[in-house]
């Protein structure tokens, strides 16, 4: 069962997202209707993920993400919200949430998001993907501070470069031990390593380094 923490102004939309979590069989341990009390019941509660929404008074939901992870960054942050931009997709992920869903979108993606959020997988489609890892890496390249960084050379080991690259091409956990022949418990040590090693938050900033480092090309496929 995993543990979430709802967040969103209006109460209508929390009532439902925690009703159809239960439903589901997730753990609902909270809701917070602003950014400021969404960190401090996060740090009370201490729930697997939080479902945020973006745009909320008193504290919006990407300042909230940030001072959340940074004192829970093993929480997953996903955000919630009507807006479909990719400035606001981008400064989320920059936050360190984990992924990014519309309110009107299907309610089984929403259960299907949690549940890969907790097992620390991307949630973004390649598309969207796609429009991150440019922006990302165009905005390294005009200043070497933005974007999610990591030097030239971080000290991967192959097979730690063999998983960034894949991680970088979207493939999931599963995929991954299919495409190295790995269990996907082993995949899950090489990603956790990936990430501590580049000071990374999660697999959406392990994709943008992958692209950066030459290990994808622009058809998001592995460069060997």
């Amino acid at each position: 069962m995993i543990r979430v923490l709802v967040v969103d102004d209006q109460a209508l939309v929390r009532a439902g997202v925690t009703a159809l979590l239960r439903a589901a069989g997730e753990d609902v341990a909270g809701e917070a209707a602003d950014g400021v009390e969404a960190v401090r019941l996060a740090e009370r509660l201490r729930p697997d993920v939080v479902l945020m929404d973006l745009r909320m008074p008193r504290l919006d939901g990407i300042e909230a993400t940030r001072r959340i992870l940074r004192s829970l960054p093993s929480t997953h942050v996903v955000m919630l919200t009507t807006f479909d931009d990719d400035a606001e997709v981008y400064g989320a992920l920059r936050a360190g949430a984990a992924g990014y869903l519309l309110k009107d979108g299907d309610p089984g993606a929403m259960i299907d998001a949690v549940r890969r959020a907790a097992r620390g997988e991307s949630l973004l489609a390649q598309p969207v993907l796609a429009r991150i890892v440019a922006r990302a890496v165009q905005a390294h390249h005009d200043d070497s501070a933005a974007g999610p960084g990591g030097p030239d050379d971080p000290g991967l080991t192959p097979r730690e470069r063999d998983v960034l690259s894949l991680v970088g091409a979207g493939l999931s956990n599963a995929e991954i031990g299919e495409r190295l022949h790995l269990g996907v418990t082993t995949v899950k040590s090489h990603v956790a390593a990936v990430t501590e090693k580049l000071g990374l938050r999660n697999r959406v900033q392990a994709a943008v380094v992958a692209h950066r480092l030459g290990l994808v090309d622009d058809e998001f496929r592995p460069v060997r």
